[in-house]
């Protein structure tokens, strides 16, 4: 078998996106898999409408989702004189030819055909003329006039054009810049292309880029359509479903490897595995594998598959993230080992790493800027529990091991001698300490916020207490400082 060689061409008139970004992930793994050639093409040929900047977008995805490519990129605004060459060598075979038809000519021509319930197409009324060039003439690929158009599709199977059914299509615009179907084929031949996986969405492009190929004499590639991700109303993938461009998913607090992972099983099965790696994805990647059938975009699903790599990764891999995201919530710096405690208590509770930012900004508060409802503090703050407080404070101070063990220890015997249970001061102390009802563990928390913290946060409710005379159910303000 020949090398491998797969492409991907987006067009910088945006950003990058879920169905751009699987499509390049499909290619990018059938390459690897393979030990091919991943070639990345920008097709830039709109000028009005392609920017730096998408280009410039496009490529910080591809890089942050892992797709690294071989070759390129490659511009196809870069590359005119090829193109011109092809047509020149179409027209100097009899394959192509000059139309001086207007637009408006055109499409009446397709009225017509309507009227008579044919085809709406042009009609080859200059395929014979012989024309040469001139003011506003575009050029036009003689096509076949009978027979079919046939190409053997890796997911859909056979596939044949009735030739009837297709008109000479324009090659060269009036402006002289190249039409899309001529510049990919010209591209892909060039470049050495073996594979073509994309949407089916380009499927009807496909006969007239076979035709291309047979009348420049370029051998043909192998073509894949993989079926489009909709939105759960079984419509178009859109904004109004929740898809994003692909860096709009980091800055939520995606990762990459979740996002391939989810991206692979949106038209891609390996059994009933679910959870992937991207190494491990390009050792089973196969396009046997690939559905035939529209896949229904899910948030809620691509959420469990992102909070199941955030479970899997080790400590120090996810601090790194967790700090950017604090520091960018104008949180005071914390230390990369402090971090790293944090992580492994939030880690079985979020889906996103801006969750995880969000869930460990008490942890990265100063004790002074923690901010406590008055509500939680008159609902669970009787003069009693204030009392019992105090002298856990006192005793807290006075431990030997802060850790988590020696917590425990601690309270079960400051509760044993009292004759009280733990339900009584549970709440009391995490609001103290997190400003929150809710928290990992109270004694995992207790551990990694260490005994200056602790301390300091229950001193500071206590006195707040005392100086608002708070006790129980008066709804009011939020104390802070």
């Amino acid at each position: 078998m020949s090398k491998i060689v797969t492409r991907f061409p987006p067009s910088p008139t945006g950003h990058l996106h879920i169905g751009g970004a699987r499509t390049a992930l499909f290619n990018w793994l059938y390459a690897r898999h393979n030990q091919g050639t991943f070639i990345l093409r920008i097709e830039d040929t709109d000028t009005e409408r392609s920017t730096r900047e998408m280009t410039d977008s496009i490529l910080e995805a591809m890089d942050w989702l892992g797709l690294d490519w071989d070759e390129g990129p490659y511009f196809q605004s870069r590359r005119f004189a090829l193109y011109q060459e092809q047509i020149e060598a179409l027209l100097q075979s009899g394959r192509a030819y000059y139309c001086r038809c207007t637009p408006e000519e055109v499409e009446a021509m397709r009225q017509e055909a309507r009227q008579k319930g044919e085809k709406p197409k042009y009609n080859g009324r200059c395929r014979d003329l012989d024309l040469g060039p001139g003011p506003g003439r575009v050029v036009r690929l003689k096509a076949p006039l009978s027979g079919q158009t046939v190409f053997q599709d890796l997911i859909k199977g056979a596939n044949a054009v009735d030739n009837r059914e297709l008109d000479d299509f324009i090659l060269r615009r009036a402006d002289n810049t190249p039409t899309y179907n001529l510049a990919v084929v010209v591209d892909d031949a060039l470049m050495g292309i073996t594979c073509i996986l994309r949407g089916d969405d380009h499927i009807s492009n496909t006969p007239k880029q076979v035709m291309l190929y047979q009348a420049l004499g370029f051998a043909l590639p192998d073509f894949g359509h993989v079926p489009m991700i909709l939105g759960p109303d079984k419509k178009r993938l859109s904004k109004r479903h929740g898809a994003m461009s692909v860096l709009e998913y980091r800055e939520q607090g995606y990762l990459p490897e979740a996002l391939i992972n989810y991206l692979v099983r949106l038209g891609w099965s390996h059994g009933d595995q679910e959870l992937f790696e991207p190494k491990e994805l390009v050792d089973k990647f196969s396009l046997n594998n690939l559905g035939k059938s529209a896949c229904i975009f899910n948030l809620e699903k691509l959420d469990w598959v992102n909070s199941q790599h955030i479970k899997n990764k080790q400590p120090a891999e996810l601090a790194g993230a967790l700090l950017s995201r604090l520091h960018k919530k104008g949180l005071p710096e914390i230390d990369r080992g402090y971090a790293e405690k944090i992580v492994p208590l939030l880690q079985p509770r979020v889906r996103t790493l801006e969750q995880l930012a969000e869930q460990a900004t008490f942890f990265a508060l100063p004790d002074q800027d923690l901010d406590y409802d008055r509500e939680l503090l008159e609902n669970y703050f009787t003069v009693e529990i204030k009392g019992y407080l105090q002298e856990l404070l006192a005793e807290l101070k006075r431990l030997d091991e802060f850790s988590q063990s020696g917590l425990e220890d601690l309270v079960a015997g400051f509760l044993k001698e009292r004759g009280i249970k733990f339900k009584l001061l549970a709440q009391p102390i995490r609001i103290a300490l997190t400003g929150k009802k809710a928290s990992p563990g109270l004694f995992e928390t207790m551990e990694v916020l260490g005994r200056e913290r602790v301390t300091n946060r229950l001193s500071r409710v206590l006195e707040m207490l005392d100086a608002n005379r708070i006790s129980s159910g008066k709804v009011g303000d939020s104390y802070g400082i």
